[in-house]
């Protein structure tokens, strides 16, 4: 640690200093943010549990949302490019569940639906968030998914709320 710089967090790592992330606070009310949730209906049980807790999240957060539906999470990122382009939206929360199968379809599915979503976030300066789970088996799917246990949906709309508070921090949104 170099002098003169305060020991904020008083936890070293070697020479490098260990500093606490601060907290997402998606309870801290984010007035009149609008947000698209888009939820993948190929596994439909999951996708309303993951849609549910997204839901919860926001409403908690004081912001407002919609929803669409697609078929699979291949067309999540076409349909969020067109939301996108609506300009009525802050952000978007991407949800769906991908499981491994027997053929390399699963890996172009994760591979090319994530990669998408980054890039439209990046490209377009816009909060998106992927929610979109990507695991071996249903049981691992609901593990993730149930609001009593990983809640993604719920997480995936609390990174979306973190980015567009740090959109309109950083560029006026």
């Amino acid at each position: 640690m170099s002098r003169g710089l305060p020991n904020i967090n008083k936890g070293c790592i070697g020479s490098v200093m260990a500093f606490k992330p601060a907290p997402l606070v998606a309870e801290t009310p984010i007035q009149g943010a609008k947000l698209l949730v888009i939820d993948a209906r190929f596994h439909e049980a999951i996708a309303d549990e993951l849609v549910a807790g997204a839901l919860a999240r926001i409403e908690e957060a004081k912001a407002r949302a919609d929803r669409i539906s697609v078929p699979g999470a291949l067309e999540i990122p076409v349909a969020a490019s067109i939301a996108i382009g609506s300009g009525r939206y802050e952000g978007i929360v991407a949800l769906g569940c991908v499981i491994r199968g027997e053929t390399e379809h699963f890996g172009i599915v994760s591979y090319e639906s994530a990669h998408a979503l980054m890039r439209l976030g990046v490209d377009r300066r816009i909060a998106v968030a992927n929610g979109i789970l990507t695991v071996e088996n249903e049981e691992q799917a609901w593990v993730r998914a149930r609001r009593t246990e990983g809640n993604i949906g719920g997480q995936a709309a609390s990174a979306a709320l973190a980015l567009i508070r740090i959109a309109r921090a950083q560029i006026g949104r």
